[in-house]
């Protein structure tokens, strides 16, 4: 092992991953596949103060979309997405590349497809928004926290003892 390896292996902060490719933050400022779902939150359009909390469940494509207040999406038709849905899976492919997305959302794509949606079959999803929210404000709050490389108690998920199997 290098010394940077074990220097990175005493610290509490990870690297970061770069995007595949940049994305637009000001349209997706938050996109993560966690919790079994591709979430994130999208800006509106029309409203500066207004942004939209959307979710896709990995294995049975099921949308969601609701405002930060907890207000449905009009442009969510069930299972036909709305825009707010299609720029996040736009940022998420971005983000993390296709291969990942879909290996994360369980979706089978034809050879050669390199369009997420081809693959998706959309069902009605229940609202987590409430979830998704709470995460991206977690996240947001780690952007005010000055840069150290000191241990943060919340970020230790694991034992530094030995796991006994």
């Amino acid at each position: 092992m290098t010394s940077d390896g074990a220097a990175y292996e005493r610290r509490s902060a990870a690297p970061v991953i770069a995007p595949v490719r940049p994305r637009k933050l000001a349209k997706v400022p938050f996109v993560e596949l966690a919790e079994g779902r591709l979430q994130g939150v999208v800006s509106s359009g029309s409203d500066i103060e207004r942004v939209y909390v959307s979710s896709i469940t990995a294995g049975d494509h099921g949308l969601s979309c609701n405002t930060n207040n907890n207000r449905p999406c009009g442009g969510l038709g069930g299972t036909y997405p709305c825009n707010h849905i299609r720029a996040l899976a736009e940022a998420a492919v971005a983000q993390y590349g296709l291969s990942r997305v879909t290996r994360y959302l369980r979706v089978e794509l034809a050879e050669g497809e390199e369009n997420l949606w081809a693959g998706l079959h959309p069902t009605t999803a229940p609202n987590r928004a409430a979830e998704v929210f709470a995460s991206f404000l977690r996240h947001l709050a780690y952007l005010e926290l000055p840069p150290t490389t000191d241990p943060l108690p919340e970020l230790q998920w694991f034992p530094a003892a030995e796991v006994v199997r």
